[in-house]
């Protein structure tokens, strides 16, 4: 099944939790119900905004964007981090509401039962999509499974919430449970936001990936040949990789050139998505490594 595929799914998912938990909350009146529809609100919007994302991340390059639209599925994630935190805001407010005028509840029995059945189909489908998003590194599928899985802890800490209230009647521990489910999934909000923004930022690869590029430059380095200036940024699900590519002077024209397509194809095969810009200079010839879109 392909991203967009599970995004469909995710949307699907969300409104049926939706009517599930909003039903939920109806039945028992309680305000810790109420924040979790809320969130599956929240969980329908930004499914619907990262199928929009990775939609338009999958267009080819064009004359304005040469290097493609993939980052564009780091504002799905951001996007998302903004909506849970507005979610957050919206349940500490009802939560303070219901605190100061405390209401009995109603038919927990139902209610518990239909929320147990929406977190059991948020839960695997969180599962599901975060296995495919790390298969393809799409960050909008990440940062969607990621806001679902906070979606399936915070129905958990709202059904022993209610268990709690029913077993001591205590009608204050139902705000006081919303209350830190807001805190819960403000948290991850401001992951995913603080995450969207340092991709936005063309950060560098990770660790490993970094060490299966040293590891396949490895191959190619002895006496004739070295490598320098060796950069990397990510956008989205795809990777690139700059680099100097030293060998001697009196090599002809060809020969460096076959010897870079092997180096290029090597490091394409050691890391899927990779693209791969290799500089061939002299090797008693040194260039400055500026940033991207300045001379060297």
């Amino acid at each position: 099944m392909q991203v967009s595929a599970y995004l469909k799914l995710s949307v699907a998912v969300a409104v049926a939790t939706i009517v599930l938990k909003t039903a939920a909350w109806w039945i028992t009146g309680s305000v810790s119900l109420l924040s979790d529809a809320l969130e599956s609100l929240v969980n329908l919007a930004g499914a619907m905004f990262a199928l929009l994302m990775v939609t338009v991340a999958a267009q080819p390059a064009d004359e304005d964007h040469p290097y493609g639209h993939h980052k564009a599925e780091y504002f799905s994630s951001g996007f998302e981090g903004v909506l849970i935190l507005v979610a957050a805001l919206a349940i500490i407010w009802a939560a303070v509401q219901r605190f100061w005028a405390p209401q009995p509840l109603q038919s927990l029995g139902w209610g518990l039962g239909l929320s147990v059945v929406s977190t059991a189909m948020n839960g695997a489908l969180a599962w599901a999509m975060l296995c495919k998003a790390r298969e393809h590194r799409s960050m909008a599928l990440e940062g969607d499974a990621r806001h679902l899985f906070t979606d399936v802890w915070t129905s958990a800490g709202v059904l022993l919430g209610l268990l709690a209230v029913a077993g001591t009647g205590w009608l204050w521990l139902d705000p006081v449970v919303a209350i830190a489910v807001a805190g819960n999934i403000a948290r991850e909000g401001v992951s995913l936001v603080r995450r969207s923004v340092d991709g936005l930022m063309d950060r560098a690869l990770e660790p490993q990936v970094l060490a299966d590029i040293d590891k396949t430059l490895d191959g190619f380095r002895h006496h004739a040949v070295r490598f320098d200036h060796v950069t990397t940024r990510r956008a989205g699900a795809r990777r690139f990789v700059d680099l100097h590519m030293h060998m001697p002077g009196q090599w002809s024209l060809g020969r460096a050139a076959a010897l870079r397509t092997s180096v290029e194809d090597a490091l394409i095969s050691a890391v899927p998505g990779l693209r791969a810009t290799i500089q061939l200079l002299p090797m008693d010839v040194e260039a400055r490594a500026g940033a991207e879109g300045d001379p060297l």
